[in-house]
């Protein structure tokens, strides 16, 4: 940040009074420009049949990660509660219909400065189709999907959560648990 939001005049990287981060203040108004993470909420849509569970994933149409797979989710915005992005996102992005459940999954991204959180789903109906930022959305069982092929670290990590609960949940060894996980590594390149 070069400048103040405000009033336009520069700003200057300081440590304000009673704080112990540098942060840009402005050096004319006093204003300080606080920078917080951004919220990545998404869900993880579920569709049970013949004794099967499967997920529905994306393939994402944008960058970064054009043409790799991921769970329906994306930035939360203003004036919206988690819930509330969740089911948009899915809307928007896999056009699907779905009944949201609980918060299943929350990771911090910290190198990346963000914090993703995924709500469990169950899809209402099999109408979905690619929204403007998917090539196309796809049904997978455990073993049809594409890891080599998933978006980010973080859906990864859901997608092993959901199937060690669903594991267990066979076993007859409780439900669905929340879990939560700490990515302190950038992702692997292409």
């Amino acid at each position: 940040m070069k400048f103040c939001s405000e009033c336009a005049h520069p700003v200057t990287q300081t440590i304000p009074q009673d704080d112990n981060r540098l942060r840009d203040v402005c050096t004319q108004c006093g204003t300080i420009h606080y920078q917080n993470p951004k919220m990545v909420i998404g869900s993880v849509p579920l569709w049970k049949a013949d004794g099967e569970t499967k997920v529905l994933l994306c393939r994402r149409a944008i960058e970064p990660r054009y043409g790799y797979w991921t769970l329906p989710a994306g930035f939360m915005e203003n004036a919206e509660t988690t819930s509330q992005a969740a089911a948009r996102e899915t809307e928007e992005e896999a056009g699907a219909r779905i009944e949201l459940h609980q918060l299943f999954s929350l990771l911090n991204v910290p190198h990346v400065h963000q914090v993703h959180m995924f709500y469990l789903a169950t899809l209402l109906d099999l109408d979905y189709q690619a929204g403007v930022e998917s090539l196309e959305v796809k049904l997978f069982s455990e073993n049809e999907i594409p890891w080599d092929d998933i978006a980010f670290p973080t859906i990864s990590q859901t997608l092993r959560f959901l199937f060690e609960d669903l594991a267990r949940i066979r076993n007859g060894e409780g439900e669905f648990r929340f879990h939560t996980r700490d990515i302190t590594r950038p992702m692997r390149q292409p």
